[in-house]
Parts: C-alpha cells; sequence; structure tokens
C-alpha cells in the first residue's frame, strides 16, 4: 500500500469504533491525523494514542457552522474519513418524526456537510480523497432489526458518494464508500443483547462472524493511498459475503 506520508487526514466518530481504527491505520501509514469527535474526550483520547502530531476537536458532523470554522482553522486535508453515525431499532410506524430526522441528519447530512466544508480547499488545490462509511445496510435490509431509518439514510450515502465522485472527477478529488457487515463496536453494544439476534446475523453471514474495526479501517487506507488512484464513485463492500447471497 502506497504511504500517507506527510498527509493530513481528519476523521469523523473518531472517539471509538471504526473511526478510532481509522485514525489509528492512517497514522500508521504516516499520515497525521485529526481526531473529530461528539465527545471531545473520546477524540483527544483517540489522539493521545497516535502521538504528538495528532489533534482532537470535538465536532457535531450535523452543525454546518462548526464544520466551516474548523475548515478555516486547518490547512487544506488530504484525506477526508465521514465515519460518524448513528442507529436505533424502531418499527416504522412507530418511529417518531423526531428519530427519523436525526438519524437522517446524522447519518447523510452530516456526510454532506462534512464533505462540503472540507472539499472546498482540497478542490481549490486541486487534489484530495475522501472516505465514507456506509453500510451493507444501504444494500440490502437488514433482518430481523427494523431500521428503516438507518438504511435509508445508508443507501443514501451511497449515492451521495457517486454524485460527489462525479461532480469533482476532473478536480483532483477522489470520493469512494467503504459498506461494511456488523462490526463489533459499541455502536451494536445495544442491540447485542439477545443472542437469538446475533445468531441470526452470523447465519447470514458466508464467514459466519461480524467483522473487526481494523478490517474496515484496512480498506479506508487502502481508498485514501495512491495506490487507489484510479478509484473513485466506488462503494466496497467489507461483509463477510452477507450481500452475496
Amino acid at each position: 500500500m502506497s504511504s500517507l506520508s506527510a498527509r493530513l487526514a481528519l476523521v469523523t466518530g473518531a472517539g471509538q469504533g471504526i473511526g478510532a481504527a481509522c485514525a489509528d491505520a492512517l497514522a500508521r501509514q504516516g499520515a497525521t491525523v485529526i481526531c473529530t469527535d461528539l465527545d471531545g474526550e473520546r477524540a483527544r483520547a483517540t489522539a493521545s494514542r497516535l502521538g504528538p502530531s495528532a489533534q482532537a476537536f470535538a465536532l457535531d458532523v450535523t452543525d454546518s457552522s462548526a464544520l466551516n470554522n474548523l475548515a478555516a482553522r486547518l490547512p487544506a486535508l488530504d484525506v477526508l474519513v465521514c465515519n460518524a453515525g448513528v442507529v436505533s431499532n424502531t418499527l416504522a410506524e412507530e418511529m417518531s418524526d423526531e428519530e427519523w430526522e436525526r438519524v437522517l441528519s446524522v447519518n447523510l447530512g452530516g456526510v454532506f456537510k462534512t464533505c462540503r466544508a472540507f472539499a472546498r480547499a482540497m478542490l481549490a488545490r486541486g487534489r484530495g480523497a475522501i472516505v465514507n462509511i456506509g453500510s451493507m445496510s444501504g444494500m440490502i435490509v437488514n433482518v430481523p432489526q427494523p431500521q428503516c431509518h438507518y438504511n435509508a439514510s445508508k443507501a443514501a450515502v451511497h449515492h451521495l458518494t457517486r454524485s460527489l465522485a462525479v461532480e469533482w472527477a476532473t478536480r483532483g478529488v477522489r470520493v469512494n464508500a467503504v459498506a461494511p457487515t456488523y462490526i463489533a463496536t459499541p455502536l451494536l453494544q445495544e442491540l447485542e443483547k439477545e443472542q437469538a439476534l446475533i445468531s441470526r446475523w452470523l447465519d447470514l453471514t458466508p464467514q459466519q462472524r461480524m467483522g473487526r474495526p481494523e478490517e474496515i479501517a484496512a480498506v479506508v487506507a487502502f481508498l485514501a493511498s495512491d495506490a487507489a488512484s484510479l478509484i473513485t464513485g466506488a462503494v466496497i463492500n467489507a461483509d463477510g459475503g452477507y450481500t452475496c447471497i
């Protein structure tokens, strides 16, 4: 894999799970990493593990002003990883407007607003790589848990990724996404209380296991690197074969 030495990267939702693993993977490839999270303490904890060059900021990806202000404070990024997301299990007929809007606002609106804020400097400079964290849920309907809001948000992230890739293809900015399977992260802790649910997931996964955050981070680091210079508008499945059947 090509080195990310002398590259500046920013990861949203870097306080735990996939985001923290992405920050670590990018740093190990030589990038200087900026860790952001709604929980600033978590962001700082991740940054402290990466060494003295890493920075940390509390950041709400639904807040355009906060995003624009941070973008104005920083040099142009070489790599942007949009990872921040939320999930819940609620039947569609019982879902409140507030729950629907929260998930779409963070998972879809947050990705768009983050890309918009930080891509401006990338486009002005004529280079950059953006990697959005989608989900296999954007391609299939997860069962048995009811997540119509989450599924819709991730499907939209995939098509937003393709749309931005086409818009920015001749301007030096690549935009790709990774679509993970179930990953052992804090985001799933509330959804793993019933062993029957986990067993159902594994039965539907050809590899018969959940993924690890570092496995997704490895794909992200590849897409961020020059080794992926011809890849833009791609949504890479990292799902243990789940979407094959």
